[in-house]
């Protein structure tokens, strides 16, 4: 049996009605499974388990085997000296922590034709995941409603948490400037999936700071972020390469690679040069761009943040637009009233939190291969929303092969028990 089944099994509470006992013939009661680690550490956090008379708060760590322990190097890592209890199908020797401390041991008891769960696994891993086909499609198209609303609520949450993640990782980047970050995932955003890598590096390799000195002339915002994606010479502006020599060699600077960007089948208005253009206007015509952001939960008002005025370059379209608010302005917004929350402001600022969210609800779906496979699927998309949450579930999920961890997945194996679970 795969680790992932025991995993499931543990979460799930499939052992519920089943008496549970340590190696050594102690009574274990589950009172918190904990929260499940997806990171590095071990794999349960804060659990809660009465272990004979007495009740423990930590860690859980799940193998199939008690010798995964040592075959993983665990009785060396610090990380894993707080485990309460080492969850395994075969308990085939003892292990410790590395203080040399004996740690308890379950072999968990669960419904033996629960095994219907690794012929689920064996089916999911002969998937051919180059065909990014939704393994459970046949049963959606069925019973569309197998995909609940709360479920989709929960993968929209899921999906802001990861982008609330990567701005606090972004913050550390920038030491703590909101204004920088925001700065550099916008430049990101602005390379529309195709050029978002050197779209950041542009972003990274220009400071901000050096930005704003010149940010009351767009000539000059224009030549210096041009001029550091390496773009310049392809302009054939020979005032536009004059005024970047001045300001890289102001400014101590080195350019990017011109080749990083890609321009084969692709549209004029995605081209590498205009959307540099566009982003120099838009810090041209920004001043106080991230207080403006977190400062209205009007969606109007959000957008005409990001509409030109007065400008020869063409505008950026109402797509391009929904997809900065989406990927970028409601997740700053959704994480700044989030940072630092603990104890009694806890339950406003999620409120505020749920408030931006509805933000997603007012903004046209996106479009996309993984979205319309949904759509042929039967699955309502109605607004932003909707394609986040499913997006999250495709990539998170279906990609992964995570059926068991999916609430869709957990209705089918629990009416299928006795038959063939997915067809993939």
């Amino acid at each position: 049996m795969p680790e992932i089944i025991l995993h499931y099994i543990w979460e799930h509470c499939l052992w519920s009605g089943y008496e549970q006992k340590t190696t050594d013939g102690r009574s274990v009661e589950i009172l918190s499974v904990g929260e499940h680690n997806r990171d590095a550490g071990p794999d349960y956090s804060h659990a809660r388990i009465r272990i004979g008379e007495r009740e423990w708060v930590g860690n859980v760590e799940i193998h199939v085997c008690s010798s995964d322990w040592v075959k993983h190097r665990h009785h060396l890592d610090k990380a894993y000296d707080n485990i309460i209890l080492h969850v395994v199908r075969t308990a085939d020797k003892p292990v410790y922590n590395s203080r040399g401390e004996l740690i308890p041991q379950c072999e968990l008891n669960y419904p033996s034709d629960q095994d219907y769960l690794s012929k689920l696994f064996e089916s999911a891993q002969q998937m051919d995941s180059a065909s990014g086909r939704i393994g459970c499609a046949e049963q959606l198209l069925h019973e569309p409603g197998l995909l609940t609303e709360g479920w989709r609520q929960t993968l929209l949450r899921k999906r802001m948490e990861c982008k609330r993640s990567s701005i606090m990782r972004l913050l550390g980047i920038t030491k703590g400037s909101w204004e920088h970050a925001l700065y550099i995932s916008l430049a990101r955003n602005f390379g529309f999936h195709t050029n978002s890598v050197p779209f950041e590096e542009l972003a990274i390799n220009t400071p901000l700071s050096y930005l704003q000195k010149h940010r009351n002339s767009l000539f000059q915002l224009t030549a210096l972020l041009m001029g550091q994606a390496g773009l310049i010479k392809y302009t054939k502006d020979e005032e536009l390469a004059k005024e970047y020599e001045f300001l890289r060699t102001k400014f101590c600077l080195t350019p990017l690679d011109g080749s990083v960007w890609k321009h084969a089948r692709m549209r004029p208005q995605n081209s590498p040069e205009l959307r540099i253009r566009q982003f120099a206007q838009l810090i041209y015509q920004s001043e106080s761009l991230l207080s403006k952001i977190l400062d209205t939960n009007d969606l109007k008002n959000l957008i005409q943040l990001f509409e030109f005025k007065e400008s020869e370059v063409p505008p950026l379209g109402s797509s391009s637009i929904d997809i900065l608010l989406i990927n970028t302005v409601i997740p700053y917004k959704y994480a700044y009233v989030l940072h630092g929350v603990s104890g009694s402001e806890d339950t406003h600022h999620k409120k505020k939190a749920e408030d931006i969210l509805k933000l997603m609800e007012q903004i046209t779906p996106e479009n996309n291969t993984i979205i319309r496979q949904w759509r042929v699927l039967g699955q309502r998309v109605k607004n932003a929303a909707d394609t986040q949450a499913l997006l999250h579930l495709y990539q998170n999920y279906c990609q992964h092969h995570e059926c068991i961890n999916c609430e869709v997945g957990y209705k089918i194996f629990q009416n299928n028990k006795n038959e063939p679970l997915l067809n993939f």
